[in-house]
């Protein structure tokens, strides 16, 4: 019992399953939405289609090919939906169900024009897995906000989700080694990669700058097969193995590069397993991390965030920046509390710091509304998505006009009559 309660029960963090979210949902959208760009070519009536047999009954394959374009539409739709919902960890359970549902469709109704059917398997198992609870949505997500939870980073969960991702990357290690001795293109007698680079480049491999060197040299392609199947034979036992744990994520995660630059593989393979095997590091180190990160910056000079303490909204928002401050890198500071603002800074008056949210540099640089806010997407990593949207070209000119009418109008965020006449401050 106590086995298999270290094995499987024991809570740790969960901070790790989280990241491993985003990274399952941006797999899933690179894997499945190109084939959305020509929907009557490959899903619509009339698109030539093939069925996987050995995943779906024949019945239900029967009666998800009936299904007529507007359901099809429809699918489409929820797919989107409920993916960018997984992605930002909005409903993180409910939305991850939708979307595997909707890969299921898809999968049943043509796996053709979306690689292979393995790719499939595994996106479908990994999605699976992912939507057993909620606990991918404990961190780097809206739930996390939803929740109001400061420590939200380190809540503690069974542990049984993530070593069961462990346990499927693995496996998939290991049987591929022991496939490569099968009878059939045995690796340790032949020489398949050798054939593989003589192959034409189109549908199976690529032109690499190594492809000509290795044609020429038929015996290091044969050692560098026996490399690979020597690693990927030992990955499992290196990876559960504490002392080796680190060096065999690095040689997984070379490995997986190598395949994508060299091979014509599906993006799954690279944007899936390696975030997989971070899976691989204990949650507690990850944590003790973050920890000693956050007291290095409680004991620097911090970045002052200036907000208005008689606003509730701005309260809200502030409560919402520390969940995203994972290092402790923001001090709050209610400059209605301070007899004059100017304290903290010579330009910060009380009129501007009314009117909008404001940022002093550990320099003494002052920043403030938008400008403030773009310089806090560098500094939370919850953000860290935004930072391409907030320097797109014009956003120097749409963020600040944005930022204005919400601040403008943030009494207007709050139930209370109050700050409805925007009398919260008086």
């Amino acid at each position: 019992m106590n086995f298999w309660r270290l094995l499987f029960l024991e809570e740790r963090p969960s901070i790790g399953l989280a990241l491993f979210r985003v990274a399952a949902a941006i797999a899933t959208g690179l894997h499945v939405f190109p084939s959305f760009f020509h929907l009557h070519e490959h899903y619509l009536a009339g698109a030539f289609r093939t069925h996987n047999t050995n995943f779906f009954t024949p019945g239900f394959l029967e009666f998800i090919a009936k299904s007529p374009d507007g359901v099809v539409i429809l699918f489409t739709v929820l797919l989107i939906f409920s993916w960018f919902f997984f992605l930002i960890g909005l409903f993180t359970q409910a939305s991850g169900i939708v979307m595997l549902s909707s890969l299921i469709y898809f999968y049943a109704l043509n796996d053709f024009y979306i690689g292979s059917s393995l790719a499939w398997d595994l996106l479908l198992v990994t999605v699976y897995l992912l939507c057993l609870t909620a606990y991918p949505g404990d961190y780097f997500s809206m739930d996390a906000l939803r929740r109001n939870r400061t420590d939200a980073y380190k809540i503690r969960r069974p542990f049984f989700i993530q070593r069961l991702l462990q346990i499927k990357i693995v496996t998939i290690f290991f049987f591929t080694a022991l496939y490569k001795i099968y009878p059939y293109g045995n690796w340790l007698s032949d020489n398949p990669l050798y054939y593989l680079m003589l192959s034409p480049h189109e549908g199976s491999t690529k032109y690499f700058l190594l492809r000509e060197f290795l044609v020429a040299h038929p015996l290091l392609c044969y050692w560098a097969g026996i490399f690979i199947f020597m690693m990927e034979f030992l990955l499992p036992f290196l990876l559960f193995w504490p002392r080796t744990r680190i060096s065999a994520i690095y040689l997984g995660t070379f490995f997986h590069i190598c395949l994508l630059l060299t091979l014509d593989v599906p993006a799954i393979f690279f944007f899936l397993f390696p975030p997989q095997l971070l899976l691989f590091i204990h949650p507690d180190a990850v944590v003790g991390w973050i920890e000693r990160q956050r007291r290095y910056h409680q004991s620097a000079n911090r970045r002052q965030i200036v907000y208005d303490g008689n606003c509730r909204f701005c309260i809200h928002s502030l409560a919402q920046l520390k969940i995203m401050d994972l290092f402790d890198v923001l001090k709050p500071v209610d400059f209605q509390k301070l007899e004059d603002p100017r304290i903290l800074h010579p330009l910060l008056a009380k009129d501007a710091a009314l009117s909008q949210l404001h940022l002093i540099e550990p320099d003494g640089t002052l920043y403030g509304g938008f400008v403030a806010f773009r310089r806090l997407c560098f500094s939370l990593p919850m953000l860290y998505p935004l930072i391409p949207i907030v320097y797109l070209p014009g956003m120097s000119v749409v963020g600040p006009f944005i930022y204005r009418w919400i601040a403008k109008n943030r009494y207007l965020f709050h139930a209370n009559v109050t700050c409805r006449s925007n009398a919260c401050f008086r």
